[in-house]
């Protein structure tokens, strides 16, 4: 009867309890999906700003600055513009920006080496002609010239200079821009460079400085192989140190970068590589060039031409890879590690359309950079070169260097082969050039512009 009586007294406190119960997972239930929720917002938040962040690491220049102005120094002016395919403000080339603007007048086109579309090899030379996208005339300044004429300036009344470099002495495109400085000067025209980041970064500095006897088209200016500025800081330092004749009443302006700072080198900079010339297609070509375009010049082992990633590897019929890819490890230079590799450098038309040891299979050195900061491209080319010519003289290959003369035109100085046919190692050679860039370092300061 007791059972009875409490019966639905218990089960009301069974339902009781389980009802709390319910609402205690309920509410537990929905407190996870609170904090998940939470935890989604915080998270797309972090994104979002990671997002916003990385956006605004990337470096502008001075051709987006120009272009996000309205091209505002330019307006109402004729222009005359040079350039090549790296001259892009995101997916469009300046030379259709400035065609298309209403308050901008291009009047000409002047290609340097490789010309304005890029499709000539290193070498050959770059035709008039006019540009069938704009109608623009096409001046080439790497034919029977490689300074800008009268003739190609006559109505213009300002000249604008817009390439990337890659931060090498003997790449050809801040010879052309010194000339050009100069032909504005005779001209009485005004200069602008649109800087662009120096994929090496600012603080790498190396090489024997250019001596006055092997001034050329590859070598024009008193600096390192590799001088750690930007174009535009190199204008400055042209005309500032009178490294060529008649600037002093330049009209010198540099629309410079934003963002970039000198310990970036080219990954830091957010911006996709655009090929320079037909043999730098990616940034790590450009990044090993300075070293291995130096063993390529000797003529006395193939430097990567001929290959899908010119100036990573280096190889000849008579090296023995294995060995040099040993010596060269055990050298413990930074941010790299050497691999032995056989392959066949072949005819690859508008790029390498004779590579040395075209079509022989070849031993190799692969040229692997661990590590892009730390990584001395000049230094790698040098201990390389002091290898290939240990190994050559073991072999008793009948020619060290190929063309002596090229060789130290792109050297700068006759100093690097006379040591390396010494036998100095790579660590000697290194070591003899740090007076004379400690010295460059420090008139170059005055003309850093970041």
């Amino acid at each position: 009867m007791l059972n009875q009586m409490t019966s639905p007294t218990l089960n009301a406190t069974r339902r009781s309890g389980s009802q709390d119960r319910l609402a205690t997972i309920v509410q537990v239930d929905w407190c996870w999906r609170a904090a998940i929720s939470a935890l989604l917002l915080i998270a797309m938040t972090i994104t979002s700003i990671s997002a916003d962040r990385s956006a605004s690491r990337v470096v502008l220049t001075g051709a987006d600055i120009l272009v996000a102005s309205g091209f505002d120094v330019l307006k109402g002016k004729r222009v005359g513009l040079i350039t090549n395919p790296t001259g892009l403000v995101g997916a469009s080339h300046l030379a259709d920006l400035m065609h298309e603007h209403d308050d901008v007048e291009l009047v000409a086109i002047l290609g340097p080496e490789h010309g304005f579309r890029g499709a000539v090899e290193a070498g050959e030379k770059v035709r008039d002609g006019v540009d069938p996208k704009t109608g623009v005339p096409v001046f080439s300044i790497y034919g029977k010239t490689r300074k800008p004429t009268q003739k190609m300036l006559k109505g213009i009344d300002v000249l604008v200079f817009d390439i990337q470099d890659i931060g090498t002495r003997f790449y050809t495109y801040i010879s052309t821009m010194g000339l050009a400085m100069q032909a504005a000067a005779e001209a009485g025209i005004e200069f602008v460079v649109l800087d662009r980041p120096n994929p090496l970064g600012g603080q790498y500095v190396s090489g024997f400085v250019l001596e006055p006897r092997y001034e050329s088209f590859v070598g024009q200016y008193p600096i390192p192989v590799v001088h750690g500025l930007t174009v535009g800081e190199l204008a400055e330092m042209i005309k500032g140190e009178a490294y060529l004749p008649g600037l002093a009443d330049l009209n010198l302006q540099v629309i410079g970068l934003k963002g970039w700072s000198r310990s970036m080198r080219w990954p830091d900079t957010g911006r996709a590589w655009v090929a320079t010339s037909p043999n730098i297609p990616t940034f790590r070509s450009a990044l090993v060039y300075p070293g291995i375009g130096i063993v390529g010049e000797s003529k006395l082992a193939n430097e990567g031409r001929g290959t899908a990633e010119p100036f990573t590897i280096f190889g000849a019929p008579w090296l023995d890879a294995k060995s040099a890819a040993r010596r060269l490890n055990g050298r413990g230079l930074p941010g790299v590690v050497f691999a032995a590799e056989r392959y066949r450098p072949r005819s690859i038309p508008g790029i390498a359309k004779s590579p040395l040891f075209m079509g022989r299979m070849i031993g190799g050195v692969r040229i692997k950079v661990t590590d892009i900061n730390r990584y001395q491209p000049l230094e790698v080319g040098v201990h390389a070169m002091s290898e290939l010519v240990r190994q050559a003289r073991r072999k008793k290959v009948s020619r060290l260097f190929g063309d002596v003369a090229m060789f130290r035109l792109i050297a700068g100085t006759r100093r690097l082969q006379k040591m390396l046919l010494n036998g100095a190692s790579g660590g000697a050679i290194v070591a003899s050039w740090s007076a004379e860039v400690a010295r460059f370092r420090g008139a170059s300061k005055r003309y850093h512009l970041y």
